[in-house]
């Protein structure tokens, strides 16, 4: 039987200050609504520049407590309103000094229903990530929501089959994955591993990357963001690779319990066997 929910992303570039990329996101979250979407996740570090092209100190001003601080009540204030389940990517401060690449998950009703910190961090030029995160202590947490179960993980841990897997196993149907990711470095990888994720681990993913070159150098932030069902294929057409845009697609839930039938992936693994993989 036929499970249809409608799911969103929105994909944009830096517009200069923090107060004006929350008002494009709050509009994109309108927008979103009222084409009858139900649930919609924004690029990482959604509200700033994608400040780890350097290191500087003064972009731990952007950090804020999840859920206390004032963007995610916000957000939860617009999610009631609207009526929308929201992913709010995030600089997360847990006290100071102690800061996380966080996405807080706000359900329909507004309310908060948790975070995951992202766990593996790059530290390689144009994304000096260590300068500004820890490594996450979440674990790989799956959300109840009014669209059903959603995971997420966050840019660089896509090259991490590990948490993949743990969200499928947590019973994951829907995967966001939001990103910053530079045309010269990733892009023959950004068509791939998120389809083979969906396909390995059978269920839709959702891959959010901003556009545009900021002023803090010379990554070119590619967009195409897109959503992939578990059979690998691009559920409508990927979005521009230089302009803000809203992507809104119908995934099928119904589909999940079709190819994991097929597949059987979940019974025939052997976890017994995979121990010297969590060696140091």
């Amino acid at each position: 039987m036929s499970r249809v929910i409608r799911a969103a992303l929105f994909q944009t570039a830096w517009t200069g200050d923090k107060e004006s990329m929350i008002q494009v996101h709050e509009q994109a979250a309108r927008d979103a609504a009222a084409q009858g979407a139900q649930v919609l996740c924004f690029q990482e570090l959604f509200y700033g520049p994608y400040f780890c092209q350097v290191q500087d100190k003064a972009f731990y001003e952007y950090a804020e407590r999840i859920p206390e601080g004032p963007t995610v009540r916000r957000f939860q204030t617009l999610a009631r309103e609207l009526g929308i389940v929201l992913v709010l990517p995030m600089y997360e401060e847990e006290q100071p000094g102690v800061l996380y690449n966080t996405a807080a998950v706000i359900d329909a009703d507004g309310t908060y229903l948790g975070k995951y910190r992202k766990t593996h961090i790059p530290q390689v030029r144009g994304f000096w990530e260590k300068f500004y995160f820890r490594p996450g202590n979440s674990g790989w947490p799956v959300f109840d929501t009014a669209v059903g179960r959603i995971g997420v993980y966050i840019c660089y841990d896509r090259h991490f089959p590990e948490g993949w897997r743990a969200l499928g196993l947590a019973g994951a149907e829907i995967v966001f994955n939001p990103s910053a990711t530079s045309r010269g470095l990733s892009r023959y990888l950004w068509q791939l591993e998120q389809p083979a994720a969906a396909v390995a681990n059978e269920y839709f993913v959702g891959a959010i990357n901003r556009v545009g070159v900021e002023d803090l150098g010379d990554n070119d932030f590619y967009g195409t963001t897109y959503f992939v069902d578990p059979e690998a294929q691009f559920v409508g057409e990927v979005a521009s690779d230089k302009e803000t845009e809203l992507v809104v697609r119908d995934l099928d839930l119904a589909k999940l319990r079709e190819v994991r039938d097929r597949w059987q992936f979940y019974r025939d693994r052997a976890p017994g066997a995979y121990g010297p993989l969590t060696a140091p």
